[in-house]
């Protein structure tokens, strides 16, 4: 299988006539060798997001998101979250500031269903590099959890944007990686890869579709778990 990858990746590359070409050859690629390896090898999953986004003057930002998550193969509803919060990027065109609450509820083994309160601080870093859109958020959460020990988590999500236009739809395809540490005796315990791409159905509607690869460890073991995602987000 790897074997048979690795010469797939060359033929393409051979192919491509400029770097954008590889970039986005070499982006497909790997997403369809780990959904064909998530079918053997953990969870396959879909999550799916709708939020608004509105000004409410030139500085601040109110931000509403709904998330559904559906595990074991994508078949059953096991995470259903409410996240809301303010954006303040008066400071600085480079720095956003912001501020909000996520209501989370979580399917447990039982059937039953638990609670989570989790404010969260976000400062998100962005910047120009050879072209490229990148965006560097920072996410300290504390976590009100309702059967477990509340603790704090930091998150670091780096974004990097290609400066291309795919297609008439004209698609922005990014990539980013997410990593998670808890304040607690595990420290790192969780990290994610994402590839997708968005699109401006409508001057005000972006859709964001996405492939995500997740690897976490629970009680010592290291988890896999593939997702595919959409997030639809209206912006006024």
């Amino acid at each position: 299988m790897r074997e048979k990858n690795g010469s797939t990746l060359l033929t393409i590359l051979s192919l491509a006539k400029d770097w954008r070409a590889s970039v986005i050859a070499v982006i497909v690629l790997l997403l369809v060798t780990e959904i064909c390896l998530g079918s053997d090898e953990g969870d396959f999953q879909y999550w799916s997001k709708v939020g608004v986004c509105f000004n409410v003057n030139k500085d601040w930002q109110f931000e509403f998101e709904e998330e559904f998550k559906l595990g074991d193969d994508a078949r059953e509803l096991y995470i259903h979250n409410s996240d809301f919060g303010f954006v303040y990027g008066g400071l600085a065109d480079w720095l956003d500031l912001g501020l909000a609450f996520k209501k989370e509820y979580k399917k447990e083994d039982d059937g039953g269903w638990t609670e989570e309160n989790r404010p969260h601080f976000n400062a998100t870093v962005k910047s120009k590099l050879l072209g490229l859109d990148i965006s560097d958020r920072s996410r300290l959460e504390y976590r009100d959890l309702q059967q477990e020990k509340d603790l704090w988590r930091y998150r670091n999500k780096l974004t990097v944007r290609l400066p291309l236009e795919l297609t008439q739809f004209k698609l922005q395809p990014y990539m980013a990686e997410e990593v998670f540490i808890k304040f607690d005796a595990e420290d790192f315990n969780k990290n994610r890869l994402y590839g997708g791409f968005y699109l401006w159905m409508l001057k005000n509607t972006r859709l964001d579709i996405y492939y995500l690869w997740q690897v976490s460890k629970d009680e010592g073991n290291w988890n896999n778990t593939y997702v595919l995602g959409t997030n639809l987000g209206f912006y006024f």
